[in-house]
């Protein structure tokens, strides 16, 4: 049953904000990229307390009249230089342990971004560096906060995600070889492809890749130049690229 609208008025005069423990929330990027076959995530090093001289994921408050989104992309931007639109943005979940921040209670909103490989951001307000860090020689347990849980769920759901969907192609450029698809799966993975089984199902996915219509240009050791394809219109995968049955 709807109260109505002088009820509502009432109750909200009376309602007292300050009966309830404070609380903040942020948010942190886990942004993915693959570099040298790698895949690479982005982390600052922090310059501010707690945690100075720890790397941390970008993130960090939103503001009273923000939304989450917003926030987001503008740490994204303001803490490394990112623009929204070259990146595949989602969000990945929240974080709320009691202990995360030693300041306050803060209930953390990750987001989870797959670019194609960028050069080394800036490092913005509040961080000493930025820089690019394969994700097998991230020190965990020199990570700020929780975020080695929150990489960890995000790599996770970077893997899952290229069974299921054709998020691979974010991480490639707009137009792109099979061959380069194949690297993003292995480097994602980490396991090795078998490139004529991986060719004849992503070019066999309905939707996946859309054929460009040209070669690419010639490598320096002069073979046969590669076709290059662009991402099709397909939102899911059918059948799905199992991560243990690609061999």
């Amino acid at each position: 049953m709807r109260r109505s609208p002088k009820a509502e008025r009432d109750w909200l005069a009376s309602y007292d904000p300050a009966s309830f423990p404070p609380f903040a929330v942020t948010v942190d990027v886990v942004q993915l990229t693959v570099r040298d076959d790698r895949l690479s995530v982005l982390l600052v090093e922090r310059d501010t307390h707690p945690f100075r001289g720890f790397a941390a994921l970008p993130g960090g408050f939103v503001q009273p009249d923000e939304d989450l989104d917003a926030a987001a992309v503008r740490r994204l931007e303001q803490e490394t230089g990112v623009r929204r639109d070259v990146a595949h943005v989602e969000q990945l979940g929240a974080f709320g342990d009691p202990q995360r921040d030693p300041r306050m209670r803060v209930v953390s909103v990750a987001y989870l971004v797959f670019a194609p490989d960028l050069p080394a951001p800036r490092p913005g307000a509040g961080t000493k560096s930025v820089a690019w860090v394969p994700v097998g020689a991230v020190e965990r347990d020199r990570l700020a906060f929780d975020h080695a849980t929150v990489l960890a769920a995000g790599v996770e759901r970077a893997r899952a995600k290229l069974e299921y969907t054709p998020l691979a192609a974010a991480f490639c450029d707009e137009e792109f070889t099979v061959a380069e698809l194949r690297k993003v799966y292995e480097a994602v993975w980490g396991v090795a492809l078998d490139p004529r089984n991986f060719h004849r199902k992503v070019t066999g996915t309905p939707g996946f890749l859309v054929p460009v219509g040209k070669p690419a240009p010639v490598g320096p050791d002069g073979g046969r130049p590669a076709a290059l394809y662009r991402r099709g219109r397909a939102t899911a995968l059918h059948p799905a690229m199992l991560r243990g049955r690609q061999s």
